[in-house]
């Protein structure tokens, strides 16, 4: 979960020639037409963590589809069709992220969501949205059973044919964090820790999984409540169990203490974890503690992909007061990818939306491919993106470096 942008032209598809006008004659209903009166409205539903301790995070997410929205409306991306946005806070509780996805099927303006953030969060929503044929697009879920099923492992099997993501899964980042590790920071033993979430315990299973396929030895494995702050006592065994490093798998409010008070303990050891630990706040909380620490996140670094120039400089010239954080161009390429999906189904139905507009928009999402802010965005069989790059990076004088950027070796 961290950060990216995207712009106003590059981003993908060109226009159909040909203008495509919406009258009220051709909307679903009266009431979907703009401001206008000639256009019709399509709401873009955002969940994600917009209070609490993940809310920069959920901001980031925010923002960065709002872009995408107003991009599309500014280049008349669909014609007739004039896109909005309906943002819910799940304060990344997953009974509160079901609550939001009830609202968001109740409203028939809602053609497609992006969000959520966590992956727990998910599995309270997969299934309403997929009844309702209403259109999902993680841009942060990684756990890889949202889409492959809990014997992902043996046998893939589609879970929700509603469901899509554009970040790559934890079955590909847990070992990618292993193999840099142990290969090329030649470290042989891990103390690893996780917060028993869906996210956290499933990341680091699929780490300590590779890790010890290398040659590594798994020196102990413990777990927190993510909910606390005093690690103490998990810091003394850290110390005493003389590990290389340690692995986190959960998010940064409770693995920025968690690393600072392990140093403080005496062990000046690094702690990896995953793209929840990629974020500027992880810094903030862990201060110089988090010198050294390394956390691996999904996608290129957007500062470094031409595809993700016109996205940033259209960010930060959009008002927005908080950064875009670790998914904002994951974000924006998630809400494209529905108004990709819009502009096929309206184009397949003589510009207009058909009274069927979420399952088709549905259906057309899994067909999606176009250059977006990440990359090539396009979804496979499961709809797992196809982009399976992976970046690691470090904390170097308080900030996150990128120190390696690739896939999963075979």
């Amino acid at each position: 979960m961290i950060v990216r942008h995207r712009s106003l032209l590059i981003l993908t598809s060109v226009l159909t020639t040909g203008a495509l006008t919406l009258t009220a004659c051709g909307s679903r209903d009266d009431d979907k037409k703009g401001s206008s009166g000639d256009t019709t409205q399509v709401v873009i539903g955002v969940d994600a963590p917009l209070s609490g301790d993940l809310s920069a995070i959920g901001i980031g997410i925010k923002n960065s589809v709002d872009l995408a929205a107003k991009t599309a409306n500014k280049n008349k991306e669909v014609p007739g069709v004039t896109f909005k946005i309906e943002p819910l806070d799940d304060v990344a509780n997953p009974s509160t992220g079901g609550q939001n996805a009830t609202k968001l099927v109740g409203d028939d303006k809602v053609l497609g969501v992006v969000g959520p953030l966590n992956s727990s969060v998910a599995q309270s929503m997969q299934k309403t949205f997929n009844s309702a044929n209403l259109l999902e697009i993680s841009p942060a879920n990684t756990a890889p059973e949202l889409t492959q099923g809990a014997k992902y492992a043996t046998k893939k099997e589609r879970q929700f044919k509603s469901y899509f993501r554009t970040a790559t899964t934890d079955a590909l980042q847990g070992p990618y964090a292993a193999q840099y590790a142990y290969k090329t920071l030649k470290l042989k033993t891990v103390y690893s820790v996780d917060d028993k979430k869906t996210y956290g315990a499933g990341l680091a299973r699929t780490f300590r999984e590779e890790f010890t396929k290398l040659g590594g030895k798994v020196v102990a494995t413990d777990h927190i409540n993510p909910d606390d702050r005093d690690f103490g006592a998990i810091a003394t065994k850290i110390k005493n169990s003389k590990a290389d490093f340690v692995y986190y798998g959960g998010e940064y409010p409770a693995g920025a203490p968690l690393s600072k008070q392990i140093k403080d303990a005496g062990a000046k050891i690094p702690v990896v974890g995953g793209d929840a630990l990629q974020s500027a706040d992880y810094v903030k909380l862990a201060g110089k503690n988090a010198e050294g620490d390394f956390a691996t996140s999904v996608g290129a670094p957007p500062e470094k992909l031409d595809t993700a120039k016109k996205f940033i400089s259209a960010y930060n010239a959009g008002g927005y007061k908080e950064p875009y954080e670790t998914y904002g161009a994951l974000s924006y390429d998630a809400a494209w990818a529905i108004i990709q999906a819009v502009k096929t189904v309206v184009n397949d139905n003589d510009g207009k939306l058909p009274s069927d507009a979420r399952a088709k928009i549905t259906e057309a999402a899994q067909k999606v491919s176009f250059n977006g802010v990440t990359g090539q965005v396009s979804f496979d069989e499961f709809g797992d993106t196809t982009n399976r790059t992976l970046t690691v990076y470090q904390v170097k004088d308080g900030k996150h470096v990128p120190v390696k950027t690739g896939e999963l070796e075979d």
